[in-house]
């Protein structure tokens, strides 16, 4: 029988032992806007703050002083 001539260390041992992959977001699109985004997210489009096809908030434009 095979025996390792040195110790693995335990890092190595959880990366072989890890089922871990890298998955792609879940993405939703909005009804309203037809825009993608993620879930439970709110998102900008057009100076607006949307969350769940509502409009949560407007972006403020400072006006300069003449």
């Amino acid at each position: 029988m095979a025996h390792p001539k040195r110790r693995q260390s335990t890092t190595r041992r959880d990366k072989r032992r890890t089922h871990y992959k890298i998955e792609a977001p879940q993405l939703a699109v909005d009804k309203t806007t037809g825009e993608s985004h993620l879930y439970h997210r709110a998102y900008w489009l057009d100076g607006k703050m949307y969350y769940r096809g509502k409009v949560v908030m407007e972006k403020v434009q400072e006006e300069e002083a003449e």
